[in-house]
């Protein structure tokens, strides 16, 4: 891997069972990640998708690229607007640095109303 190399896209549809399954899969019980009625008394249109599922598919996105022997040293995102039912968001990463085994990935994931995650990702991959 090379500074600038790019990973190709993955579109990854936000569907209400990702964000219910991802939120109980990270006992993140919310209820704004779950329950649409009370997520809209609370101001949102929807249920929405938690952190910890971004996490998870930032680092699954990096690992499908790097392959299965790839460690996970850093994940560092920030979120932005959020994922609701019925959209789709688009992950994209750009490699930032290489030092020996160790790449950092630049990595964003946009939907249809904007950057959903931006963040680092720095990972080992064995020789």
């Amino acid at each position: 891997m090379n500074i600038g190399d790019t990973l190709p896209s993955l579109e990854i549809p936000v569907t209400r069972t990702l964000i219910v399954a991802g939120a109980i899969a990270s006992r993140d019980y919310q209820d704004v990640h779950h329950d649409a009625a009370l997520a809209q008394e609370k101001g949102s249109p929807d249920i929405f998708m938690n952190i910890l599922t971004t996490n998870g598919l930032v680092g699954r996105y990096v690992t499908d690229h790097l392959g299965p022997h790839a460690v996970l040293r850093k994940v560092a995102i920030r979120l932005g607007a959020p994922n609701y039912p019925g959209d789709t968001m688009t992950l994209a990463g750009t490699v930032t640095a290489v030092s020996g085994n160790t790449v950092e990935i630049r990595v964003v994931g946009a939907n249809g109303i904007g950057h959903h995650v931006s963040g680092t990702v720095t990972a080992e991959v064995p020789a």
